[in-house]
């Protein structure tokens, strides 16, 4: 299957902001739920955001009120929204899709991107 490409990551500053943004097959779009991952050096991946197909969100407890996760299933393409970012937010960000909310948090199976890193300096 074709993977989900990330795009967008870059160096910035503590404070600061970036928008991530994630192209796929339009199957990827019409599957239910889309998300995103992060993992720091040295860590495991974990959870940030997800999307379900009626725009409904969740969050991880360390990125609500700074991240923004929306989509636009015409543009077959997902975008993560970035402000207020703290070094803690370095990581390789993955774009993610699969059939329900649960199994996006978790995380296990559906379709992935490579990543695109973020770095944040202090």
């Amino acid at each position: 299957q074709v993977r989900l490409v990330e795009s967008g990551g870059g160096l910035v500053q503590a404070g600061g902001s970036l928008r991530l943004s994630c192209a796929g097959p339009g199957r990827n779009f019409n599957s239910g739920v889309m998300g995103w991952h992060r993992q720091a050096p040295g860590a495991q991946r974990e959870f940030v955001a997800a999307i379900t197909y009626y725009g409904s969100t969740n969050y991880a407890d360390s990125v609500k009120g700074r991240f923004t996760i929306s989509k636009d299933n015409t543009k077959n393409t997902l975008y993560l929204q970035m402000s207020a970012l703290k070094p803690e937010d370095t990581a390789v960000y993955y774009c993610t899709a699969d059939v329900t909310l649960a199994s996006v948090v978790r995380g296990t199976g559906g379709s992935w991107g490579q990543g695109t890193q973020v770095t944040v300096s202090s």
